[in-house]
């Protein structure tokens, strides 16, 4: 993700991001809608990709969304507010696929997230991010979340441990599977998107 998207998509700069969850902690409606705006896009890309099931996106963001309002007191500053949001938001996405029945892969998502390209996905080729997301959509949940969250979110294996509540280890473990998996469905594409 190139630095001009992340500051118009939402991952504001610390001070920004500071002042905002300050305010939020005020209850300022109107600095949570602005909050509120500028991760709405992140999380619905990373929500798209988790869930594999647009029809929960909304659900999921919004409920995550109210955790931030509700409880932004409780947010210590010991990470950034990005991952504090994006760990919520990963815990309600697990949360949401458990209650449903069977995970059902939904073509429609590949269409809905190249929607709205970032600059890294303009230059890519229709047929190749095709292959990616479906490669994507066949992984489970936590290894989906694990790519998506290094490569389309460049978070590092301590901060994405931090959000899953698990050890770095078992990061890299899900990042060796995810990628041998996209690795044989990407024939001989995978060091381009990896």
């Amino acid at each position: 993700m190139a630095t001009g998207e992340r500051r118009s998509a939402g991952q504001r700069g610390d001070g920004d991001d500071a002042r905002l969850i300050a305010a939020v902690r005020r209850k300022d409606i109107g600095a949570f809608e602005e909050l509120y705006r500028s991760y709405y896009t992140r999380l619905t890309r990373f929500l798209l990709r988790l869930v594999n099931r647009p029809q929960l996106v909304e659900e999921v963001l919004n409920d995550t969304m109210m955790v931030v309002w509700e409880k932004a007191d409780s947010f210590n500053g010991a990470s950034k507010l990005s991952t504090w949001i994006f760990a919520i938001a990963y815990r309600k996405a697990m949360k949401a696929l458990r209650k449903q029945d069977e995970p059902i892969a939904d073509d429609a998502i590949a269409e809905r997230v190249s929607a709205d390209p970032t600059p890294e996905e303009s230059f890519s080729h229709g047929r190749q991010r095709s292959l990616l997301l479906k490669a994507m959509s066949e992984l489970s949940p936590d290894h989906r979340a694990v790519i998506d969250f290094t490569y389309f979110q460049e978070m590092g294996y301590r901060e994405i441990a931090s959000i899953m509540e698990c050890p770095i280890d078992t990061v890299k473990t899900r990042m060796f599977h995810a990628r041998r998996h996209l690795k044989k469905r990407m024939a001989g594409g995978l060091p381009d998107w990896l």
